[in-house]
């Protein structure tokens, strides 16, 4: 009994220690492959694999001569979770056990690369290492390629000469074919100099785009080249400068973007060398000019808020109002038509008009706006203007009403104030004497005060001054619409001024903002 006893105790002992020791798969790194599965002898034969992704989800594979396969693209730096499953040799399944499973944790292989910024002799092949072999390669967005044979070191296809001595590109490499191109790098190259160098996107003296990004990249890095200090814009513009990393910096906009035709001045707080220019020159400031808005964009915004005596009616989806659709639409107007906004325009005004083409209508419609949002009113559409035509076409912000006055010169002599589509006021009025005649053509109101003192030089050298003038507005150097005391109206009497009765140019006063269009006639 005891004999029995300790045979079975022997026989349990030997039999946990033959499937402890007994040889079991294992997974080995490939060349290619995902993985190996090593079966040494009598570990028996697989009979499933199975990977997961580490979300459970499965990964199709096929085994093949002991090398593990995907079926389809993985990620770089995927973590998977591989099932082995093995049937071991029947006249040993009495002591071990018929099957084995054993699970593995591994991770698709990612390569690096060693270096982002590059200073190259002039002559030498371009290259870029990689912290091991890659067998897929993408350069500068192209379609991927694939390798003759593995390689560390990449040759991007330009040799450090002329237009190529210096540049960047995208570069996206995997060590397996199988596996799908991760997010592209940016390299850079510089030519080797013992100087700081600068490389800009765009280039300085290049067209800057009003919602673009400015990059600055250095041969060295960013605190090494400027410590805590940043570039300074001039004119100063509403933005931030931001770390792409150690030796970028970039410089993105407000909302509203580089103004609109804008010169753009950036200083460095030390001198670079711009790569590529000519010399060794080393400079702290460069410069970009910024694309400008478009007339018939003008002319479309100024309708849309109310500045002129039209309608603009896009055929074309309207531009949303948001700052990037508008500083968009500014450089490419949408299509669409003007159509004028009362049916009884007075033909002189009509006349006038030139859809995309700089005219008077324009002209007036721009002082009034400038005078309108305190602007220096000098009819120049800056950035300011672009601005804020853009910040009132998000917000919707409309004016209402448009005045337009008429004088015939032809006796009897008449002002005629026109606004919204109905003839307000006709009134006899006097213009200049056959000596000092009052301009023919249409001008804008320019100054417009309640009560002033016109002086100026008679005809015959004299000169006078007239204190207690009211009613003024100047719309022609120094011709101006205005009140003054007179026997009779309807003929030339005043030195080119266009003289109202007190009355009619009390009423015609508030009708004539800056901006107000008059137009002298025969």
């Amino acid at each position: 009994m005891v004999s029995a006893v300790v045979l079975g105790v022997v026989l349990a002992g030997l039999a946990g220690a033959a499937l402890l020791a007994w040889p079991s798969p294992h997974l080995a790194g490939a060349d290619e492959a995902l993985a190996r599965v090593d079966l040494p002898g009598f570990a028996g034969s697989v009979t499933a694999v199975r990977v997961r992704s580490a979300d459970g989800t499965p990964v199709p594979v096929r085994l093949s001569q002991g090398s593990l396969w995907p079926l389809g693209k993985l990620a770089v730096g995927e973590q998977l979770t591989v099932t082995v499953a093995v049937r071991r040799p029947g006249w040993a399944g009495w002591l071990v056990g018929h099957s084995k499973r054993r699970t593995f944790t591994i991770e698709t292989p990612s390569a690096h690369l060693l270096g982002h910024w590059l200073q190259v002799k002039t002559g030498a092949p371009v290259t870029v290492t990689f912290d091991r072999p890659v067998s897929r390669v993408s350069l500068g967005g192209a379609p991927p390629r694939r390798l003759s044979s593995p390689r560390a070191v990449v040759p991007l296809g330009f040799v450090a000469r002329g237009s190529h001595s210096a540049g960047g590109m995208n570069v996206a490499a995997v060590a397996r074919s199988w596996e799908r191109l991760p997010a592209p790098v940016w390299v850079s190259w510089f030519p080797e100099r013992p100087y700081l160098q600068l490389l800009a996107e765009p280039k300085p003296g290049a067209q800057l785009a009003p919602g673009g990004q400015l990059t600055l990249a250095f041969s060295s890095t960013v605190s090494d080249a400027l410590g805590t200090r940043r570039p300074r814009l001039t004119p100063a513009t509403p933005g931030h400068w931001r770390l792409l990393d150690a030796h970028t910096l970039a410089f993105r906009p407000g909302k509203l973007g580089f103004g609109l035709g804008e010169n753009i001045r950036v200083v460095l707080p030390q001198a670079a060398h711009l790569v590529g220019r000519a010399g060794r020159k080393l400079t702290r400031s460069f410069n970009w000019r910024v694309a400008s808005g478009s007339t018939l964009r003008l002319q479309q915004l100024l309708a849309q808020l109310g500045y002129l005596p039209l309608l603009w009616n896009p055929t074309t989806a309207v531009v949303p109002p948001s700052p990037e659709a508008q500083l968009a639409a500014a450089l490419s107007p949408p299509h669409g038509q003007f159509v004028w906004r009362y049916p009884n325009t007075p033909t002189e005004l009509r006349a006038i008009w030139r859809a995309g083409q700089p005219n008077q209508i324009t002209r007036g419609a721009v002082m009034m706006f400038q005078d309108t949002h305190n602007l220096v009113v000098d009819a120049l559409v800056g950035p300011r203007v672009w601005r804020a035509l853009i910040a009132d076409a998000i917000a919707n912000k409309r004016r209402s009403g448009y005045s337009y006055v008429y004088v015939h010169r032809s006796v009897p002599q008449s002002l005629n104030l026109w606004h919204n589509g109905t003839l307000v006021l006709s009134s006899p009025g006097n213009t200049g004497v056959p000596a000092a005649p009052t301009q023919l053509g249409t001008f804008p109101v320019f100054e417009h005060i309640p009560v002033g003192t016109m002086s100026g030089t008679n005809p015959n050298g004299s000169h006078y001054n007239d204190p207690g003038i009211r009613y003024i507005s100047y719309f022609n150097h120094g011709e101006a619409i205005h009140a003054f005391n007179r026997g009779s109206f309807g003929t030339p009497q005043s030195l080119g001024c266009v003289e109202l009765p007190l009355a009619s140019a009390a009423k015609v006063w508030p009708y004539t903002p800056i901006g107000t269009l008059v137009t002298i006639e025969n």
